[in-house]
């Protein structure tokens, strides 16, 4: 049934990233600006894929509210699940917020080019995490409307 999200349940952010430091580093600044979520976290662009696409083991996984991707990722690179996001149907309309270190234009621009939503370079510091995300808050889950879902997609 497609109804407007509310700010009220929790979030599905899918965290896609490599480095267990900048898996906690989400964690806490999660916890510490009082989102109300539920982290999902793939370690490879593989697992992210296999999370979206619903292939076992996550045949019953929810479907993001947010996705925030790391760029260098091992097996399939960020950039190939930036595309593979976007290119489908069924998860186009998923937020990509491409959360990665590199700051190179080339980066930024490609990113860009694949209907990346937002290009954030990861912040130094536990209070810089937090402030990034009290904004991830602010913007994503205060301010836009994300379009219904349909209980089950």
């Amino acid at each position: 049934m497609n109804r407007l999200r509310t700010r009220t349940a929790p979030v599905n952010v899918l965290l896609v990233e490599d480095n267990p430091a900048d898996v906690e580093m989400t964690r806490l600044s999660l916890e510490e600006t009082h989102v109300a979520h539920r982290l999902h976290v793939a370690q490879d662009g593989e697992q992210a894929l296999d999370f979206l696409q619903r292939r076992a083991p996550y045949a019953n996984a929810p479907r993001p509210d947010l996705t925030l991707l790391d760029l260098n990722l091992p097996r399939t690179d960020g950039r190939a699940v930036l595309a593979a996001i976007k290119n489908d149907e069924s998860l186009k309309e998923i937020p990509v917020v491409v959360l990665t270190t590199s700051s190179s234009d080339r980066d930024i621009s490609a990113a860009y080019k694949m209907h990346a939503n937002s290009y954030i370079t990861k912040p130094m510091g536990l209070d810089r995490w937090v402030e990034l995300f009290r904004s991830i808050n602010d913007f994503w889950f205060k301010t836009v409307k994300l379009p219904p879902t349909a209980e089950g997609s």
